[in-house]
C-alpha cells in the first residue's frame, strides 16, 4: 500500500525490467562473444590450412622442378643409326626373343605428347625417354633386361601388349617387295621402283624454277607469285609422273613444303635432306628412308 502510495511499485517494476534487459543483453553479449571465439579459432585453423597448402604446392613445385632437371639430364644409354646387315642382326635379335607369357611388352608409340598409360606403367621412369624417342617402336620386358626404342621407317597403327615375343614386322623396318620410292623437292623430282633392295626402274628430272629476283617489293612480289606457280605446275608434273608409274606401294620422300601434297596417296611421307642430281638425290633419299635409329632408354 505504502509502495504504491510512494510510486515505489511502478519504480520496482521498472528496476525489474531493466534487470530483465540487463540479463538479456548480457546473454546476447556473451552468445557474441563465444561467436567471435570460434570464429577467431576458425580464422587460425584456416590460416594453418593455407600455410600447411602454400607448403605442400612449394614442396610439389620443387619436386616437378627437380624431375624436369633429372629428364633433361637422363640421356640415352646407347644411341645408333642402323642400316644394312646392322639393321639385320638387331631385327633378328629381337625376333628371337621369347619369355614366358606376358614377359615382354612392345608398343608403337606415335606421338611423344601422348604417351599411352600402358608405356608408362611399362617402361616406369624410362617413360619420359621412350617419349623424347617416339614416334618409335619401344620394347622391354618384366625384368628389366631389355629396353630399347626404333624409329619406324613403315609405321603401323598404334599398339601396346604383353606377350611372350617381341612384336614386330620385318616390312616395317626394311624393303620388301614390290614398292616405289618418289623423292619431291621444290626443284627435283626422282622415281625410283623397286623389288626389295634392287632398284629396277627409274626416272627424274629437274624443275624450272627461279632463284633470283630483282630488288623492290613490287619486283620481289612478282617474283613469289611466279616462283609458286612453278612449283604448283612443278608438283602437278610429279603427280602425273607418280599416276603413271602406278606403283603398289608408295613413298613419298623429300622435302617437307611440298611433300604433304602426296599425303592421300602415300602409303608414306618423310622429310628427308637428298642433294644432288635426279639419280643421285634419290640414292641418299632411299638410304635416308630406310636407317633406323636405335635408342636404349
Amino acid at each position: 500500500m505504502l509502495d504504491r502510495l510512494l510510486g515505489r511499485a511502478s519504480l520496482k517494476a521498472r528496476i525489474d525490467e531493466l534487470e530483465e534487459e540487463k540479463r538479456h543483453l548480457q546473454r546476447q553479449l556473451d552468445a557474441e562473444e563465444e561467436r567471435r571465439a570460434e570464429a577467431s579459432t576458425e580464422r587460425q585453423r584456416a590460416e594453418e590450412e593455407v600455410n600447411r597448402l602454400e607448403d605442400r604446392v612449394t614442396e610439389l613445385e620443387d619436386r616437378v622442378e627437380r624431375l624436369r632437371a633429372d629428364a633433361g639430364d637422363r640421356a640415352f644409354r646407347i644411341e645408333e643409326q642402323l642400316r644394312g646387315d646392322r639393321l639385320g642382326e638387331v631385327l633378328d635379335r629381337l625376333e628371337s626373343l621369347e619369355t614366358e607369357r606376358e614377359g615382354v611388352f612392345t608398343a608403337y608409340v606415335a606421338d611423344e605428347h601422348d604417351l599411352p598409360e600402358p608405356v608408362r606403367e611399362a617402361f616406369g621412369d624410362r617413360a619420359d625417354l621412350v617419349a623424347r624417342a617416339a614416334p618409335c617402336l619401344a620394347v622391354t620386358d618384366d625384368a628389366g633386361l631389355l629396353s630399347a626404342c626404333l624409329s619406324v621407317p613403315v609405321p603401323p597403327e598404334p599398339f601396346a601388349a604383353w606377350d611372350d615375343r617381341v612384336e614386330l614386322d620385318r616390312g616395317w623396318f626394311e624393303p620388301a617387295g614390290n614398292h616405289t620410292v618418289a623423292l619431291v623437292r621444290s626443284d627435283l623430282f626422282a622415281l625410283g621402283e623397286y623389288d626389295d633392295r634392287e632398284r629396277v626402274a627409274f626416272h627424274g628430272f629437274d624443275a624450272d624454277l627461279k632463284s633470283q629476283h630483282s630488288k623492290g617489293g613490287f619486283s620481289q612480289s612478282r617474283f613469289e607469285r611466279l616462283r609458286d606457280q612453278q612449283i604448283a605446275s612443278h608438283v602437278e608434273r610429279c603427280r602425273a609422273a607418280i599416276d603413271e608409274a602406278d606403283p603398289e606401294r608408295l613413298y613419298v620422300v623429300g622435302e617437307g613444303s611440298v611433300i604433304h601434297e602426296f599425303a592421300d596417296a602415300a602409303d608414306v611421307t618423310r622429310a628427308v635432306d637428298a642433294t644432288g642430281d635426279p639419280e643421285d638425290a634419290l640414292a641418299a633419299a632411299v638410304r635416308s628412308l630406310w636407317t633406323v635409329r636405335l635408342r636404349v632408354p
